[in-house]
């Protein structure tokens, strides 16, 4: 499918800079480009070569610039692609694309590029997602889950499951064409092993969802306490920085402080919140309040508290109140410098947790003020975010809207289960295969609505 309207758009970012791209794409975007060009005749270049010149307005040259030439079906839209590297002036990058438009282009509206690249084949939508994805990466993690999904991992392993589930549905359907002769041309027991297996698959990439969204997202940690544990000193001695104000004067936290922490390409996004207690004051009692609030959206919980105050009627208290459902908790004790070995404080805390009844829980024994075990701390972060879901090869859901087609997947392969141990009629499991084909062929674009398309591409930047 070929649009045959041109467009060009800036494909790089607005501002001050050496360099900028603008790109065109369409049937006449070389034809273009080449009536205001003055150097080599663009129209009788090879694909993939860049050539040095002018962009001229009549007599009046506008920039000396490079041509990179993209002859279709070799380029990223699988059209015509010519892209201009021009110096990044805001003056010559707006006379171009101007120049451009009065010769025939129109301006590319949001992601309209890598929507022609979906549209004439060259990407599905699951990886034209992906491109977004990639882009909008800020951490290790989140950059090579977004190329793995790119490259067509994610959309490999659904195409083979959709190809099998239309090999019965074909049979299927055959079956009711001879429906008065009552044959069976799809072997049930066949048939119900593949949806067992493909409903185990199907039921594998849920689950990673929540992997998948705290890598593309940052996964929220929310460092708790009582007042004057230490949870200031602690956020900035993981930071490395003075990032919170550290006072021996309690309640000294008033609201939440949220900063990144990238460990080992996972980007954590750190809360400090005010201390746990009755509030003083109106105003810590909002900050309280905030900190309960920032505890239940947590997806991690560092539970800091000094190691030589407080007392395990405390601990047990604390953390009765504070663990919640799908939030992994980490334990803190702090200010093990002020503790003598003699005292064997830690000795006594292991043993409170292992006699208390209480869930089982990670405790690291640290010192924020020396940075003392911080590097082990973060390693613990880590793995307790993580625990060794994530290798190199592995398909994670990162996208909502994959999600959410997946559930309904799933809930239409449970159907057909039911139908068939209770054999029910071809027509009905032909109406089930179908809905979980529809919903497969969503998440690559196999099955498309307008409103679908437009919602996803109007997220895009301008030039991609």
């Amino acid at each position: 499918m070929t649009n045959n309207e041109t467009i060009v758009a800036l494909a790089t970012p607005n501002g001050i800079g050496a360099i900028a791209v603008i790109r065109l794409s369409g049937l006449d975007a070389i034809t273009i480009a080449n009536s205001v060009w003055k150097g080599k005749d663009l129209t009788k270049q090879a694909s993939h070569t860049i050539h040095f010149g002018h962009i001229v307005d009549g007599d009046l040259i506008l920039d000396e610039v490079l041509v990179s030439l993209f002859v279709a079906p070799r380029s990223y839209t699988r059209e015509n692609v010519v892209e201009i590297s021009c110096h990044a002036s805001g003056y010559i990058i707006e006379s171009i694309i101007k120049l451009f438009i009065k010769k025939g282009a129109r301006s590319a509206k949001p992601g309209e590029f890598t929507l022609r690249a979906f549209l004439n084949g060259q990407l599905d939508l699951s990886q034209a997602e992906a491109v977004a994805d990639l882009i909008a990466s800020n951490s290790k993690a989140s950059q090579q889950v977004a190329l793995q999904q790119l490259r067509g991992g994610f959309s490999n392993q659904l195409q083979t499951l959709r190809e099998q589930l239309v090999n019965f549905a074909s049979l299927i359907e055959l079956e009711l064409d001879f429906a008065e002769e009552d044959v069976e041309f799809a072997n049930r027991g066949q048939l119900k092993q593949l949806i067992v297996d493909i409903t185990r698959i199907i039921g594998r990439l849920i689950q990673s969802f929540e992997l998948g969204n705290a890598i593309k997202q940052g996964v929220n940690t929310v460092i708790a306490g009582r007042p004057n544990a230490g949870k200031s000193t602690l956020l900035n001695a993981l930071l490395n920085e003075e990032r919170a104000i550290v006072s021996h004067i309690p309640g000294t936290t008033r609201d939440t402080i949220e900063e990144v922490l990238n460990i080992q390409g996972i980007n954590f996004r750190l809360i400090d919140t005010a201390g746990i207690r009755e509030a003083t004051d109106a105003i810590e009692q909002i900050g309280v309040q905030r900190t309960m609030e920032k505890i239940s959206q947590s997806a991690l919980l560092i539970y800091v508290f000094d190691a030589e105050q407080i007392t395990p009627e405390e601990l047990k208290s604390d953390l009765e109140s504070l663990q919640g459902p799908g939030i992994a908790m980490l334990m803190v004790a702090n200010k093990m410098d002020l503790i003598s070995e003699e005292t064997g404080k830690s000795e006594s805390i292991s043993h409170f947790f292992n006699t208390s009844g209480l869930p089982d829980t990670q405790t690291i024994f640290i010192s924020a003020k020396e940075k003392l075990h911080i590097d082990d701390l973060k390693n613990r972060i880590y793995s307790a975010a993580i625990k060794d879901q994530l290798s190199g090869d592995e398909t994670l859901v990162t996208n909502i809207r994959h999600l959410e087609a997946l559930q309904k997947t799933e809930e239409a392969l449970i159907r057909i289960l039911g139908g068939i141990d209770g054999s029910i009629t071809s027509d009905f499991l032909s109406m089930d295969i179908k809905q979980a084909l529809h919903y497969l062929g969503e998440i690559t674009g196999a099955v498309t609505t307008d409103d679908l398309l437009d919602n996803i591409f109007s997220k895009f930047c301008i030039g991609k």
